[in-house]
């Protein structure tokens, strides 16, 4: 089973930092409040179960279950945004193959969502987090708005951003069947999380289901995640 964390076409790739710092355009004065869609009030960790299903060549039936559990972390946060980690971990199914998703990185200001790929990750987040004012990224890479809506051609592949009532959806299709969704929630964070490649030759689709707060300790360090205090609630 192939393995997925971020697709390699066009549109999947994510925000290189050199090329984020030429074209970065500073805007002076920016204070960051919050973004609706993707926000922490500190560094703790939230832990949500998502639920859904797989498919691929090497899977018999058309689709089987998949769950994981889906950790979000805030790993830095600057006077214009903030930085967040979302990992996916204790995946499970009835695959031969234990399928496995990367973590993703994004970058946060008031108004937008935008993929950071690295590769190294921890690095380029350290980096942009020292930067004290925001630049102006490569619509491609932005995977969340608050306002208005994007429609964008990139050769064969399509992409489109809407909101829809309290949530905000990032699609993205190539005309031979490789497609990208994420949806975002108003004050909750990443609820679906899906890929695929081809015409059902691979993918997964994953939908949030109940969460987990990881209680920080003190003098933890960069992107460290406590693991021993837990509050459980559904949302």
């Amino acid at each position: 089973m192939s393995i997925w964390g971020s697709l390699t076409f066009a549109p999947m790739i994510g925000l290189r930092l050199g090329r984020l710092i030429a074209l970065a355009t500073l805007i002076a004065g920016t204070v960051y409040g919050s973004n609706p869609f993707l926000d922490a009030k500190d560094d703790n960790s939230i832990s949500a179960i998502f639920h859904g299903a797989e498919w691929g060549d090497d899977i018999p039936q058309d689709e089987i279950g998949l769950s994981a559990r889906v950790v979000t972390t805030r790993i830095a946060k600057m006077s214009w945004g903030a930085i967040f980690k979302i990992e996916f971990t204790e995946i499970k199914s009835h695959a031969e193959q234990k399928r496995e998703i990367t973590s993703e990185y994004f970058i946060v200001t008031d108004d937008r969502i935008v993929l950071l790929n690295e590769e190294d990750n921890e690095a380029a987040a350290k980096k942009i987090a020292a930067l004290d004012k925001p630049p102006e990224f490569d619509p491609s890479y932005v995977y969340g708005i608050t306002s208005g809506k994007v429609e964008r051609q990139d050769g064969p592949y399509t992409t489109e951003i809407e909101l829809k009532g309290d949530q905000c959806i990032y699609s993205t299709h190539h005309n031979s069947g490789h497609f990208k969704k994420v949806v975002w929630k108003k004050g909750v964070g990443l609820v679906e999380y899906s890929m695929g490649y081809g015409a059902m030759k691979d993918g997964f689709r994953l939908k949030r289901g109940s969460t987990k707060r990881y209680k920080a300790s003190p003098g933890t360090g960069w992107n460290s995640r406590p693991s021993v205090t837990f509050v459980a609630f559904r949302c």
